[in-house]
């Protein structure tokens, strides 16, 4: 750790990534927010760096009361710091809800972003969601997750399904959520 004041002779690229992640946290934290958006606070730092920067949001949630909006693609960091979730693709809400209940029967979207998530107890090969991102100026017709959702059928590229509540508090917009987890 830099002694304060020669730490604040440095320019950025002077620091860490763990350094400059603590360094933008506490600008943010500077005026005594009531809301905090941390836009993918953990991304490319190291696992002991990344449990420390969670470490310290959760105990400032904490200590201030503030509201933490965590935007990011990290399934373990949200079920470490999250009570409730919106999943977003391609600029359209695919999922609300808390933690447990979106996590058990989640959106097609939801699921493919849990079986990416590297587990230490599992020997399953890492999955990764196949094809590319939407053209956001032009997406595509329907479900913009269709071209890239293993469910998907003739009836997704019809038209954009709405967001609908399926169970108390938890929203999709899947047409195919419902078959899929037994609900019909």
């Amino acid at each position: 750790m830099p002694d304060p004041e020669e730490a604040i002779t440095r320019y950025p690229h002077q620091f860490s990534g763990g350094m400059k992640q603590r360094i933008c946290i506490a600008r943010a934290l500077l005026l005594n927010p009531q809301l905090l958006f941390a836009d993918e606070p953990t991304t490319n730092l190291d696992v002991t760096i990344q449990a420390q920067i969670i470490k310290l949001l959760n105990d400032l949630q904490k200590e201030v009361g503030m509201t933490l909006v965590m935007i990011t693609h990290d399934m373990g960091i949200i079920t470490e710091m999250c009570k409730k979730v919106v999943v977003l693709y391609g600029g359209h809400v695919m999922e609300i809800g808390d933690i447990d209940t979106v996590f058990e029967k989640p959106h097609p979207y939801t699921e493919a972003l849990l079986k990416a998530v590297p587990r230490l107890d599992q020997t399953r090969k890492l999955l990764s969601i196949p094809g590319n991102i939407p053209n956001l100026i032009t997406p595509p017709p329907g479900c913009v997750f269709h071209p890239r959702c293993q469910y998907a059928i003739e009836k997704c590229k019809e038209a954009v399904p709405p967001l609908l509540e399926v169970a108390n508090g938890h929203h999709i917009a899947c047409i195919r959520w419902s078959y899929l987890h037994g609900a019909e």
